[in-house]
């Protein structure tokens, strides 16, 4: 039996799946927590890496591994190799004034049209021009920039303070999609916008090399966890992972719903999206992976649900015994403000309230309702940059809810399918693993929960886009 590994270094945790290289069986897994907060020391990833290689009894008979990352996280190195200050993750928010002056120095328009995207707080230019106003000293000693998978994939490498050979910093298209400083579409950097995110010539920084989807590297030295000569594939992001995990192919959407939304699909062709809405990022695969992303999704229903007195499965009870529609009753969550659309001020509100829809029933369908009817207009905008959209993949703590999935099939119109849960950031990096051995992309199947067909009910987003007109909610400028 051939074995292959796949990391996910996520914000939370760092999580190890070994699989089969021909049935795609997970054989082991491990898994190390990460520390809590919105900026941290990169070696806490390095030390949880090692620790779950450890849980999941080592590597020792693994042909290849590939390390798929949270996105966007800002690493800098100076001359020796030594990580300057904790990295800022994607969900530092400091660098949102720095976004807006970026964008007011750039456009909008040019920014979407250099690199698919422009660019919010969690993108990693921003974090840049943050360091160089706020910390501009720091800003001065940076000889490297990394993301986390590319950082990591270089330490177990036998890179770090003690080889510091900037040079051998890799990455994929995915990752590298995020910073705001990378074309998607020409696969090349931006180097002029890093320049002027740090304020100063970067163009002697290095930046790590992009490497083609099936390309890999080997570990140069033995260490305590890491083999020498073991095969490590390119790495992803944790999106275009999990599209890798899942066998998402051209036609497909997923759609994640978790502590905030994301929606996402295989596209063949690069988004340009100057209202910000859409981030024009890259698969793992050579394809481009549109991407929207939502402030308030499986909180929605915490919040109902405890307005009820209930628990999850009461309130998909409840949801259940209700009609498609609440009987006009409508849920607008904005309980955090809107990212997508761009409404940062915006408050949730319920509305049709009459004596007839006023019921505990209607109300927690209407949580459900406006949960999914949120991600559907997500779905809507990549729609409008190209994306053929022929099944929906739900995946996510709350896609296990049996009124969300009911519910799903009547808001997205087309059939939905619910894979069984699973690790799908480290199994696609597992994928990646396997391609970097064999050459080829491996065939595993995908182990499905349910398919329902579409049931779609108009009168759900009919009464949604109601509610919202009604209201007067009206997006504001590009998303910061």
């Amino acid at each position: 039996m051939t074995l292959v590994a796949g990391i996910d270094s996520s914000t939370q945790s760092c999580k190890v799946v070994i699989r089969d290289l021909e049935t795609g069986a997970t054989v082991r897994t491990g898994r190390a927590a990460h520390p809590e907060g919105t900026e941290v020391h990169p070696q806490a990833w390095w030390i949880a890496l090692e620790s779950a290689v450890a849980d999941a009894g080592g590597l020792n008979d693994v042909a290849s591994i590939s390390i798929a990352a949270q996105q966007h996280g800002l690493v800098t190195l100076d001359v020796h190799g030594e990580v300057i200050r904790p990295a800022l993750l994607w969900n530092d928010t400091r660098s949102s004034g720095s976004a807006e002056n970026l964008i007011a120095e750039i456009g909008a328009e040019e920014f979407a049209a250099r690199t698919g995207s422009v660019p919010v707080a969690s993108f990693t230019i921003t974090k840049l021009r943050w360091m160089a106003d706020e910390e501009p000293a720091n800003a001065a000693r940076i000889a490297a920039i990394a993301l986390p998978h590319d950082w990591l994939t270089w330490r177990m490498r036998g890179y770090g303070p003690e080889n510091p050979t900037l040079t051998e910093l890799v990455t994929d298209r995915s990752d590298a999609s995020g910073t705001g400083y990378f074309s998607p579409k020409s696969g090349e950097y931006d180097r002029e916008l890093v320049s002027l995110a740090l304020k100063f010539d970067a163009s002697d920084i290095v930046l790590p090399v992009v490497l083609a989807a099936g390309d890999h590297r080997t570990i140069a030295v033995d260490s305590t966890h890491f083999r020498g000569g073991l095969i490590i594939g390119v790495g992803a992001g944790d999106n275009a992972g999990a599209a890798l995990g899942l066998n998402a192919t051209l036609g497909d959407a997923v759609v994640s719903i978790g502590t905030s939304g994301t929606v996402f699909g295989v596209s063949q062709l690069p988004a340009r999206d100057a209202s910000g809405a859409v981030a024009g990022f890259s698969s793992a695969t050579g394809d481009f992976l549109p991407l929207v992303a939502t402030l308030n999704a499986a909180r929605i229903l915490d919040s109902i649900s405890s307005l009820l007195g209930v628990d999850h499965n009461g309130l998909a009870e409840l949801a259940l015994q209700a009609p498609s529609g609440c009987e006009g009753l409508v849920l607008v969550p904005y309980f955090e403000g809107e990212r997508t659309p761009n409404l940062p001020n915006a408050t949730a509100s319920l509305v049709g309230m009459t004596l007839r829809s006023a019921t505990r029933e209607n109300l927690a369908r209407a949580a459900v309702e406006g949960l999914l009817c949120g991600l559907a207009d997500g779905l809507d905008a990549l729609r409008q940059q190209g994306l053929e959209v022929t099944r929906v993949l739900l995946i996510g703590g709350a896609a296990g809810n049996p009124a969300v999935a009911h519910v799903a099939a009547e808001v997205f119109n087309v059939p939905v399918v619910i894979p069984q849960p699973g690790e799908y950031v480290a199994i696609g990096a597992a994928a990646q693993a396997a391609h970097a051995l064999t050459g080829n992309w491996p065939h595993w199947p995908l182990a499905v929960v349910d398919t329902t067909p579409s049931a779609y009910q108009p009168i759900i987003r009919g009464q949604y886009a109601d509610a919202i007109a009604g209201l007067g909610l009206t997006p504001g400028a590009p998303i910061s």
